[in-house]
């Protein structure tokens, strides 16, 4: 077969097994195949496909798990690799014949629409520390998930035994777990002097001690019924206490890990200096871009990743319909969005942004996206120009 000009490789990315269709210009297919996930059978497919043509784009439906070790392979050997979300796959899969749902048919999907799109993210070689950062910030999002699902089962159980406690203490501060470490039930609470209850947090260094002592007792002294099942329930909220706890020390590690990791990193000086945002959101800032903001042509492309530049939904006559794009990347948009909530505390620039939007009409969580959107035009200038933020005047803001 006479070598091609251009070719297109899709792969259908799974844990053990990857499937990968190669297509020309105009669409046929050139190589179908189905391959271990093992360095040996991964470089001799990269291979077969760069023999069928000139350049071969890649395009690939995960961008790390499963994935890494191929793109990591391809990346090495200088290749084009475009990232096509599963999600997107599924969405243009029902204009694509046959009704089955097969790897082969799904990797046949990727290779054809990275042919047609000229507007896929292309991945690219991260450094060791962007490498970590990722790493560690996925993990750190997975023990923080992990600290509320407990933090809202102990609130569950102690709900069904001592319901008076579980209103009046606030389970996301390390005093109260300390106290239902130890104390669970009315009687518990109540068959301890207040003073050595007092004594018992404080040698724990549980702040404000005397006040939790002091609400403890309180609701102690509401509820003398024994409910059914009391113990085993003690014990379960005695477990997850300690349990988040133990979280709670894995991630002052982590934060303290991620934070020297990103305060290496070149733009660390420039993205922390922008109000709102410290170590651990620059941190999933530079995850979630790979590293810095190169990969993007300009602030709008930056926007549309992260889900804050509305998307056309326009039909016949009906025009100028705008809504929020279904695909975009979820951490990239939590760290905006999260930023301009603290912004609003802080820089009297963005209150005064905020406080327009509202006046405007618009809902709070509309008004925060608003703001958003324009810290991302913010971002992206400070990183271009390599130049820190500086607060603007209000007299400037509200001119803007």
């Amino acid at each position: 077969m006479p070598q091609a000009q251009r070719a297109w490789a899709g792969i259908d990315a799974g844990k053990r097994h990857h499937h990968l269709v190669v297509i020309d210009a105009d669409g046929r297919k050139l190589l179908t195949r189905r391959i271990a996930n093992d360095e040996p059978e991964l470089d001799q497919a990269i291979a077969s496909a760069r023999a069928l043509a000139q350049h071969v784009v890649w395009a690939i439906d995960l961008a790390d798990g499963p994935a890494a070790l191929m793109i990591a392979l391809l990346l090495g050997q200088q290749q084009q690799v475009l990232y096509l979300p599963g999600v997107a796959v599924n969405r243009v899969t029902p204009a694509y014949r046959g009704e089955g749902k097969t790897d082969a048919k799904d990797a046949a999907i990727i290779a054809d629409q990275a042919r047609m799109r000229r507007d896929l993210r292309e991945l690219r070689l991260d450094d060791a520390a962007v490498a970590e950062l990722k790493l560690l910030t996925a993990h750190r999002a997975d023990v923080a998930a992990d600290r509320t699902r407990a933090i809202n089962r102990l609130r569950a159980q102690l709900l069904g035994i001592f319901p008076a406690l579980e209103g009046a203490l606030d389970f996301t501060n390390r005093g109260p777990l300390l106290l239902v470490s130890r104390f669970q039930t009315p009687a518990a609470v109540i068959g301890i002097e207040e003073t050595d209850l007092v004594a018992w947090l404080r040698e724990r260094k549980a702040r404000p001690a005397a006040k939790l002592a002091a609400a403890a007792r309180r609701a102690a002294q509401t509820q003398r019924t024994r409910v059914v099942g009391e113990e085993a329930a003690a014990r379960i909220i005695s477990s997850l206490a300690v349990t988040v706890l133990d979280l709670d020390r894995q991630l002052a590690t982590l934060d303290a890990e991620i934070s020297e990791r990103f305060n290496a990193h070149r733009l660390a000086p420039v993205i922390t200096s922008m109000v709102g945002i410290g170590p651990l959101l620059g941190a999933e800032l530079v995850a979630a871009t790979g590293g810095g903001l190169e990969g993007f042509d300009s602030a709008d492309h930056l926007a549309g990743y992260a889900g804050l530049a509305p998307a056309p939904r326009d039909s016949g006559r009906r025009t100028g319909n705008l809504h929020r794009p279904k695909r975009y990347n979820r951490q990239l948009q939590r760290v905006f969005y999260t930023s301009a909530l603290i912004s609003i505390q802080r820089s009297p620039s963005s209150r005064s942004y905020y406080d327009r939007k509202r006046a405007e009409g618009k809902r709070h969580t509309q008004a925060v996206l608003a703001l958003a959107r324009r810290r991302v035009n913010v971002l992206w200038a400070m990183v271009r120009d390599d130049q820190p933020y500086q607060e603007p005047s209000l007299l400037t803001d509200l001119a803007a």
